[in-house]
């Protein structure tokens, strides 16, 4: 294959939490490939989605929302969206059209002027405003910072994301196909496996759990006798036991309705049966001791 004029590169979407970069991103590739949840902070690793055209390839890293950090979690998730911030091509700065430009924008602000990285802004969810009202919402964030592009977008109903992917091949420069066309993420199946069961777990469960959880596999391999199915075997973690009894529900009821769902997608991803076996432990205060949030799954990309 002859790579002449071929575009690659990496670009970082950051913006703060529930603006819908995981929408996005799941649109581009059009995969499930980071959790789409409500609840602000669902996306704690850098996951990297992979578009493949003819023209180029694209690594996006989908960072957590950026935040003043509460916790010794939040401040490990604070640092790798920095670290992102330095590694890549072009930063997308993504921001919902229906919201009101606030503080938590202007501290992203803020970190960007900290970069030497082309930024674009993305404005999303214009499907949900007048067109009217863009143009001075677009003046205030220019008033902040000298956007080299500005892209208006519908992540959910994929309104003019085809322009903002052709912009993006524009700007990077030539190189090589890092991954192979039909592969859309670099994480693991696991990883993925296990976001998708923190999705259901966010989607179900009150206020009082989503940050406290974590989840582990502990084994996924085809049965012995079967090949044709893959058993999964999850722990949930989760900082309390009123937490723990939330996830149960009344007569297990919780957890049915999770382990039903996650399996769903899950199958979907696998594009094979899946048994799914879930438990749950609790692990106090897991989210300030380090060495326990690492066995989690959540690392520093620094080295």
């Amino acid at each position: 294959m002859d790579n002449k004029g071929y575009k690659s590169g990496f670009v970082a979407i950051v913006g703060r939490p529930n603006v819908g970069k995981s929408t996005l991103m799941n649109y581009i590739v059009g995969q499930k490939v980071a959790i789409m949840s409500d609840k602000p902070q669902t996306t704690r690793n850098k996951i990297r989605a992979v578009y493949t055209s003819e023209e180029g390839q694209i690594i996006f890293l989908d960072t957590p929302g950026v935040h003043k950090p509460k916790s010794k979690l939040g401040n490990y998730m604070n640092r790798t969206v920095e670290n992102a911030l330095r590694e890549v091509d072009v930063i997308l700065f993504l921001v919902d059209a229906s919201e009101k430009l606030g503080p938590g924008d202007e501290y992203i602000i803020e970190k960007l002027k900290e970069v030497r990285t082309p930024v674009y802004l993305v404005i999303n969810k214009i499907d949900k405003v007048h067109p009217d009202e863009l143009l001075p919402f677009i003046d205030q964030y220019k008033e902040l910072y000298p956007f080299e592009e500005i892209v208006p977008v519908s992540a959910l109903q994929g309104n003019n994301v085809n322009r903002l992917m052709e912009q993006l091949l524009a700007r990077l420069p030539e190189g090589p196909q890092y991954y192979p066309a039909d592969q859309i993420t670099d994480h693991p199946e696991r990883f993925v496996v296990a976001e998708l069961i923190r999705e259901k777990v966010l989607h179900l469960t009150r206020e009082e759990v989503p940050h406290s959880i974590a989840v582990v596999i502990e084994q996924m391999k085809p049965r012995e006798d079967n090949e044709h199915l893959i058993d999964i075997y999850a722990t949930i973690y989760t900082e309390r036991p009123t937490q723990k009894g939330i996830l149960v529900g009344k007569q297990g009821s919780m957890m049915k309705e999770i382990g039903m769902r996650a399996r769903e997608d899950i199958e979907r991803l696998l594009g094979t049966k899946v048994y799914l076996n879930l438990w749950i432990k609790v692990k106090k205060d897991w989210r300030n001791q380090e060495n326990l949030f690492k066995n989690f799954g959540f690392y520093d990309d620094e080295a």
